[in-house]
């Protein structure tokens, strides 16, 4: 369970998402609700393992602290913005040594990871080959906030790492962030995850789906009485698992799944689809 950005995670949020994952139809052996080996599934209560992973960068100056906010790299930055986290970094506070934080204020900086300046090939699941040199295409990257808190990207490869993960299947507007986390399992001399990133569902403007395309969330559709299998058939549908909407469940799914059979193209949610869904 994903919490670390605290001022973002609204009350009963995580309680929600177990909530629509089971309606869908969907289950797992290990979680935040039933527990398992780890001795936590909530990141708020890992943060031991981030700090001593950080630690470990540190002291290999692998790492530098960094009191540039993000208008300020903004401004200097002329790159284009790659993914979700901004404009690359160009290299403002990249001389400072680990041991500079000693002279600045506590919560005065965050700490960036010092990137490698070489082209790295991801042989993705289903994008294919992606390559990257995320020195020069990303720039160096926030690991740690300013209030002490790991970033995502430090964070779900420790976890990741920690679990055992295997695989990792995500939206594709995350693929710049593969190639830092890969920057990352190689610092710390561990086997990354193979990764598989799959189109977004998007609104009929081109965009991510979000509230400007009225309410779209599980919830709604729960909360409605529609029945689970009626979005999962659109969705399968949607990606090419099937050749209609009829309705399905993630079970009747695996029987012939194939990540070949899964489309590359954005799928456009439709008004159209959310009122008969709801109207069914």
């Amino acid at each position: 369970m994903e919490d670390i950005d605290s001022p973002r995670i609204k009350p009963g949020a995580a309680q929600q998402a177990i909530d629509d994952l089971r309606w869908l139809g969907l289950d797992w052996d290990e979680g935040p609700d039933i527990g398992g080996p780890q001795p936590s599934y909530v990141q708020t209560e890992r943060l031991v393992l981030y700090e001593t992973a950080l630690h470990q960068l540190k002291q290999r100056e692998l790492v530098y602290p960094c009191t540039c906010s993000r208008s300020e790299v903004a401004a200097a930055s002329s790159a284009p913005h790659a993914g979700q986290e901004g404009p690359r970094y160009p290299g403002t506070c990249a001389k400072n040594m680990a041991n500079s934080a000693n002279e600045l204020p506590a919560g005065a900086y965050s700490w960036r990871l010092r990137t490698t300046d070489r082209i790295r090939t991801l042989s993705d699941g289903l994008a294919g080959e992606v390559c990257c040199n995320v020195f020069r295409e990303l720039g160096d990257f926030v690991v740690a906030k300013a209030d002490g808190t790991p970033a995502y990207q430090l964070a779900v490869v420790v976890d990741d790492h920690d679990m055992q993960i295997s695989e990792v299947v995500r939206g594709d507007d995350l693929l710049p962030s593969a190639f830092r986390q890969l920057e990352l399992y190689e610092l710390f001399g561990w086997l990354p995850p193979r990764f598989i990133h799959v189109p977004l569902v998007v609104g009929e403007d081109g965009r991510r789906l979000a509230k400007r395309h009225g309410d779209t969330r599980l919830a709604t559709f729960r909360e409605a009485s529609v029945r689970s299998e009626a979005l999962i058939g659109l969705l399968a549908w949607s990606c090419g698992l099937r050749s209609t909407t009829e309705p399905v469940s993630p079970r009747e799914l695996l029987a012939d799944f194939a990540w070949s059979r899964v489309s590359r193209e954005k799928f456009v949610f439709t008004t159209a689809m959310r009122d008969e869904l709801l109207n069914s």
